[in-house]
């Protein structure tokens, strides 16, 4: 047979031949393709690389700023205002131990003034804090260290939390991988306010915590160039309408413990629904994202208000309405200015100068360009980024932004400075907007951007360098003493002093330590709680029930129960309560003193005599009674083992104990005179109140019991040589 014509091999043989396959060609796509196809794998990869490696280094940085916050939180050993005291720790002090616990609760507590979501925050801890303890069977002097620090590394987890929320702020407004961005976490970081303030338990600190995550959550997109007329699925994307909600569930809590706040949310939500100066082709906010709004706010508001009036319910055992009570008191009446007041500028002068201190130039340029300059200026450019969420950050949407941040500054400054007492720590909340403003500033002064040289568009890198070196690290020192002078030298002995009582009480009364509150008599720091039953003035039994100190400073010039401890431990202190029953600007409240005014009043009059300056002591701590004792007139009330004070009323104590003049002496009380000083603390190099100027004392009166751990088995230099603990 011969072969076949046709160029097809045939493979098998009858009727089952069949044709041979082609031989396959071989296709090597190009480097173009190559890239293409490369491109489109990581395009589909890319969102879950970027959130996976996004949550990975968020968490690192969060525990490495707790971690901070901690060291800094058992740095702080100075006092700075009774708040931190006073409207946290002793209502939550009380909430988990009892009403027999001795914490001290102020006038604001008694009138319903505050909101009870903070101390009971505290209480949690306490409570919690206690189990623990009784499960590992800790007391004694260790158990009271451990319960004195856990308030304060608690509250640096909000600092820490605040740290974290104004990087991502900033990573939204900037792009996460911009220079601003890192440039306010540094920021955050480095503010010699939030080191100093950071670790106490104010409701402003929360406050802050609260909003600077709020900001973070809050719908930017809101804030585009145009938007009018694009519908809320569009707008409120990936998840926008739960960072929504979060945002104003965040919100509504800081307003509710602090009614203030709402002054930062009225501007902001101004400003997103009105646009009002903002740039792009939009002049409203179209109806159907403005009726969303309104409904996500009334929907997250009524939630956190609903929680907050069964918590204020199961505190107070009434319904009651806290911010109205506040707002009423406060403002209407006129309260807040007992506590003083101050001119109209303090937060301009004083106010943002105090909280952004070597930022202060930063973020008063960037207020300023962000309320005159377009979309983009030299240190915010006009270039897209990537933000946090992986998505363009917009220049017009970064400007506008930043130009809603600003109008909130100017506005709850304004609206602050109208109200006559001021404080730093009112603008507080600030801080996070102002360190957002200031970093694009900070960042372009201190750094300089060098693109690298690229083979390939692909390839291109930017290289970050530090310039101002001089400038930064003296910045860098300013805030670093500040810091610590604060948190180490300025005013410890209100501190140290408490540690001292607490000390002696261990040493004194040790079976006393571990009596629960529930079997101690209840009592409190207000006069009539110490009022003698007996006739003539009488000292401890020796039960471990005496008045163990009594504090003759400025009101509240000391923390409470929270460092005091001890139920059994019993201390008096001068009261100072406002004049509530007085019409504002009334004579009556004109001629008003409160106990501590009252003390303090006589020895700041020039000329006087010692008698005329002890009146308050002969008068009202140690009164007359109509009875006579074998030395003549006796005198009522209690007689502590420790006074304490600063040093300027040495003098005055010592006269009156000495003095045998039948109406203004002390004599009789038993005092042994010259008092001895137990304990000697210094209070820094300066105070700006002048009664508390000097070193704080401790005196040991030498009248006691010695039935309890007596103190006779000491020597006579043992027991009276000064210790000075700083």
């Amino acid at each position: 047979m011969a072969p076949p014509t046709s160029n097809t091999a045939l493979v098998g043989s009858g009727d089952s031949a069949r044709p041979a396959a082609k031989p396959s060609t071989v296709h090597i796509p190009s480097k173009e393709q190559l890239e293409a196809n490369y491109k489109i794998a990581a395009a589909a990869a890319a969102g879950t690389l970027h959130r996976e490696v996004a949550d990975a280094q968020s968490t690192d940085i969060l525990w490495a700023l707790v971690a901070l916050r901690w060291i800094g939180a058992f740095t702080v050993r100075t006092f700075f205002q009774p708040d931190e005291y006073f409207q946290a720790l002793e209502p939550a002090w009380q909430l988990a131990h009892g009403p027999a616990s001795g914490a001290w609760i102020t006038w604001e507590w008694k009138h319903r003034l505050r909101a009870s979501l903070h101390p009971v925050l505290f209480a949690g801890v306490y409570a919690g804090l206690e189990y623990v303890l009784g499960l590992i069977n800790l007391v004694g002097p260790l158990r009271a260290y451990v319960v004195v620090a856990a308030p304060g590394l608690v509250q640096a987890v909000f600092t820490a939390t605040t740290d974290f929320y104004v990087w991502r702020l900033a990573s939204q407004l900037y792009g996460r991988g911009h220079n601003a961005a890192w440039a306010a976490f540094w920021l955050s970081v480095a503010s010699p306010w939030q080191f100093y303030c950071g670790a106490r338990t104010f409701s402003n600190g929360l406050e802050t915590t609260l909003t600077a995550a709020a900001l973070s959550f809050w719908p930017w997109q809101l804030l585009a160039g145009a938007v009018s007329d694009k519908p809320v699925s569009e707008l409120l994307t990936n998840g926008g309408i739960r960072r929504l909600r979060l945002s104003l569930v965040l919100a509504a809590t800081a307003v509710i413990l602090r009614p203030t706040n709402i002054l930062i949310w009225l501007a902001l939500i101004t400003v997103t629904v009105t646009r009002l100066t903002l740039d792009g082709g939009s002049s409203f906010l179209g109806a159907g994202v403005v009726g969303r709004l309104l409904l996500e706010a009334i929907g997250s508001g009524s939630l956190v208000l609903g929680v907050s009036a069964l918590s204020d319910r199961l505190f107070y055992g009434a319904w009651t309405f806290p911010a109205y009570t506040f707002l009423d008191i406060n403002l209407t009446q006129d309260v807040a200015i007992f506590y003083g007041s101050s001119p109209w500028h303090y937060y301009l002068s004083q106010g943002l100068p105090l909280l952004t201190t070597t930022a202060l130039p930063f973020a008063l340029y960037g207020l300023y360009d962000s309320l005159v300059a377009g979309p983009a200026t030299k240190a915010t450019p006009a270039k897209a980024v990537k933000a946090a969420d992986g998505a363009n950050v917009d220049p017009t949407r970064r400007a506008n932004a930043r130009k809603a941040l600003s109008f909130v500054v100017v506005a709850t400054v304004s609206s602050l400075s109208l109200i006559a007492h001021k404080e730093v720590r009112f603008i507080y909340p600030l801080l996070p907007v102002l360190l957002v403003l200031a970093a694009p500033h900070a960042a372009a002064f201190y750094s300089t951007v060098v693109a690298t040289a690229p083979k390939t568009a692909a390839e291109a890198t930017t290289t970050t360098t530090l310039r101002h070196k001089r400038v930064l690290w003296g910045a860098l020192a300013v805030n670093g003493l500040l810091a610590g002078y604060l948190s180490l030298l300025h005013q410890p002995a209100p501190l140290s002093v408490l540690t001292f009582l607490r000390t002696e009480y261990e040493r004194i009364h040790h079976d006393w330590l571990e009596i629960p509150s529930g079997e101690l008599p209840t009592y409190d720091v207000y006069p009539d709680s110490f009022a003698s039953a007996a006739s003539a003035s009488t000292a401890s039994d020796g039960d471990g029930d005496e008045l163990f100190a009594l504090f003759l400073t400025p009101c509240h010039s000391t923390p409470w129960r929270s460092h005091l401890v001890y139920p059994g431990l019993r201390a008096r202190a001068l009261t100072c309560e406002p004049p509530l029953d007085t019409a504002p600007k009334s004579a009556e409240r004109a001629a008003y003193l409160d106990e501590a005014d009252r003390f303090y009043a006589p020895i700041k009059v020039e000329g006087a005599s010692l008698s005329q300056q002890s009146q308050f002591l002969s008068s009202e701590l140690w009164p007359l009674t109509k009875e006579t004792g074998r030395k003549g007139v006796t005198r009522s009330g209690e007689i502590p083992r420790y006074i304490v004070g600063f040093e300027g009323i040495e003098g005055l104590l010592n006269h009156f104990f000495a003095s045998e003049d039948p109406l203004t002496g002390g004599a009789g009380l038993g005092v042994r005179t010259p008092l001895h000083r137990a304990w000697v603390g210094w209070n820094g190099f300066f105070n700006e109140d002048a009664r508390r100027s000097g070193s704080l004392i401790v005196w040991d009166t030498g009248v006691y019991s010695n039935a309890s751990h007596p103190d006779s088995e000491r020597t006579y230099d043992e027991m009276f040589r000064p210790q000075k603990l700083i």
